[in-house]
């Protein structure tokens, strides 16, 4: 089992999520001295004879006075079982984009749904999003369960009713987990609940201990983009040529054939260094210094590779993207196209389809992208990217697109399809007129 565990939440407004993040932080004993007692004098500030625990979380001034999350809020804590890592992201349909920042590295996402409103506009486009990029595990926390007097019906509805979006989304049965929470009581976050007799599975944190997430791929295949270019010619180091990143995916080791994208040069590696020595090998999320065997041309923005299952460099890209921005998208558009360490110019030629997460289905060749919409469009690049699919490599196989006027972050681009519906003609529906 994994020791560490990469998490967000996510939901819709007033739903508790920074309630139950801090819930989370003060039972697991998580929260310093000083820090509580700062929420407890806001808290008194307030009028209110308990610690207000979401305060832990949002803390912003201007989030603490609105009462709400605006930004992606990372938290570390730990128990004797496991590490975490959790990013806390904006619950408000505006912040969208928030979501897919906070989670993009997610293992596990925690999707709260208010147990007096089920199952919303909301919580199905996080889903849709959460689906798209990948996340493979989702846990459904059915919060404010003491609002409804811990009725067992309640929650079996929402429950179901999720289970079966998620299922459409492509969710394996077994990936996804309902859990009846108070997060403001402590209802089965950490503590299992004597109001919930009729619930015998794992409290929120049981489950997030034990569940099995598998870690960075070391088994898919090898790829490394190249982040430096190291030189030093020093008297001690006149000739050393090494090439510093971070494993994106697979394992690499001395002696491994490897072809330097997108240019296609081959050759082996030599070693493996680190500050630490020289390394047998490398997995994924480890940061070294590749030495090859021989001395080539190659800078920031390349990608190296495994030899026998190079991607292929392409300069057309037919890719899903999330938009992010209040600028809607175009056919027609000129970006930037953001691969790894490489940024290159592009032109979008067509938007081939835009999704509806609340209907499971596709418009076909939509006029525009709108700010929180996905879609499918094909996307021509000036230089060649050594793109995967992104259903084999999250890291190679995800890009940005920027606005070149300003350097702003448009959309998430994802190689390939990762949604089931948007891999089918299924659903389509003609566009107007």
């Amino acid at each position: 089992m994994s020791s560490l565990l990469r998490l967000a939440t996510a939901g819709s407004v007033d739903d508790g999520k920074s309630t139950l993040v801090g819930r989370l932080l003060y039972d697991t004993k998580s929260v310093l001295a000083d820090q509580l007692d700062a929420v407890t004098r806001a808290s008194v500030d307030r009028g209110l004879s308990t610690p207000d625990l979401s305060l832990l979380v949002d803390g912003l001034r201007s989030e603490r006075e609105q009462g709400i999350t605006i930004d992606v809020a990372y938290r570390y804590f730990a128990t004797p079982k496991r590490s975490f890592v959790l990013a806390d992201t904006p619950g408000h349909v505006q912040y969208t984009r928030n979501t897919v920042t906070g989670a993009s590295t997610a293992q596990l996402a925690v999707l709260l749904v208010d147990a007096r409103k089920g199952v919303i506009e909301q919580t199905r486009r996080h889903a849709a999003v959460l689906a798209l990029l990948g996340v493979p595990r989702l846990v459904l926390a059915v919060n404010k369960i003491d609002l409804v007097d811990y009725d067992e019906e309640t929650f079996r509805v929402i429950a179901k009713e999720f289970t079966d979006h998620a299922t459409s989304l492509g969710y394996a049965e077994g990936s996804v987990l309902a859990i009846p929470v108070s997060a403001l009581v402590g209802d089965n976050v950490v503590d299992r609940s004597a109001q919930t007799p009729w619930y015998s599975g794992p409290t929120l944190l049981e489950h997030l201990e034990t569940v099995p997430v598998a870690p960075d791929p070391h088994d898919a295949p090898f790829r490394f983009p190249v982040q430096y270019v190291i030189r030093p010619r020093t008297p001690e180091y006149p000739d050393y040529r090494g090439y510093a990143g971070q494993v994106a995916a697979g394992t690499v080791r001395p002696g491994d054939e490897v072809v330097v994208l997108p240019a296609g040069l081959r050759t082996t590696v030599e070693r493996i260094d680190t500050p630490d020595g020289e390394l047998a090998e490398a997995g994924a999320g480890r940061s070294v210094t590749l030495v090859l065997a021989d001395d080539l041309d190659i800078s920031r923005g390349d990608v190296i590779a495994a030899a026998a299952t190079a991607p292929v460099a392409t300069d057309e890209l037919d890719a899903t993207l999330a938009w992010l921005s209040e600028k809607p998208l175009r056919p027609g558009a000129r970006v930037l196209v953001k691969h790894g360490a490489r940024t290159v110019q592009a032109f979008v030629d067509e938007l081939t389809s835009r999704f509806d997460e609340q209907k499971l289905s596709t418009v076909d060749y939509p006029e525009t992208l709108q700010l929180n919409e996905i879609g499918r469009a094909k996307v021509r690049t000036a230089e060649p990217l050594p793109v995967d699919d992104y259903e084999v490599s999250r890291r190679t196989g995800a890009f940005l697109v920027i606005d070149p006027a300003d350097g702003t972050t448009l959309a998430a681009g994802m190689v390939g399809a990762p949604l089931p519906v948007l891999r089918s003609d299924r659903d389509v529906v003609s566009p107007g007129p």
